[in-house]
């Protein structure tokens, strides 16, 4: 009796190990053909979104492929670095999209794409990823709202600081009453990286 017990647990063992090389190699063969098709597919996303934040912005260069990476930079946030997408038209700098994110969001961080144009103006701000509280966060996110077309045009020097703020605070944007959070650190960001613009603008030319 415990010989047949042992033979068949011996050959439940066999059976289980099988099927998990199947598995394991149907798994290995699936990801490898659909991994280049969602590679394919984020950089496709990607391009659109870049296309899509600068709007009547003129370019003539490979856009997704002429970018810098930035280090870890406390105006930016990016722990992780990032990267900053250069604009060009006839080799001259016409915009610059760079990433960022405003880490006092609600509930997280609010990631973000500012564009910015040679003449250090905003022409537009697109938030890429966020958790903020639905309801309360619909009012930064673009697909639901259209409060972040208020930086379209902006720019920064230190005598406009107060400005850079939501009403409440004596500030120029609105905001949702229950719903300061989201704005202001949003607000913060924007303002810090183009000041990181401006400080780092040697860099995109």
């Amino acid at each position: 009796l415990a010989m047949n017990n042992t033979k068949k647990i011996i050959k439940n063992t066999i059976v289980i190990t099988l099927l998990g090389l199947i598995f394991s190699v149907f798994l290995s063969l699936t990801f490898n053909k659909s991994y280049p098709i969602i590679e394919k597919n984020k950089i496709d996303y990607k391009k659109n979104l870049l296309v899509q934040i600068l709007g009547d912005t003129p370019y003539d260069n490979d856009l997704i492929n002429s970018f810098i990476t930035i280090e870890p930079n406390k105006l930016l946030n990016n722990k992780k670095g990032s990267n900053a997408y250069i604009a060009k038209y006839n080799n001259q700098t016409e915009a610059v999209i760079i990433e960022s994110i405003a880490p006092d969001g609600y509930s997280g961080e609010i990631s973000l794409l500012t564009a910015i144009s040679d003449d250090e103006k905003i022409i537009s701000v697109r938030i890429i990823d966020h958790k903020e509280t639905p309801g309360l966060g619909d009012y930064i996110d673009q697909n639901k709202s259209l409060w972040v077309n208020n930086f379209i045009g902006m720019n920064f020097n230190a005598k406009q600081d107060s400005s850079w703020r939501v009403k409440k605070d004596q500030g120029d944007f609105d905001f949702k009453a229950g719903a300061t959070i989201s704005p202001r650190a949003v607000i913060n960001a924007v303002k810090n990286t183009l000041i990181f613009y401006q400080e780092n603008k040697e860099k995109f030319i």
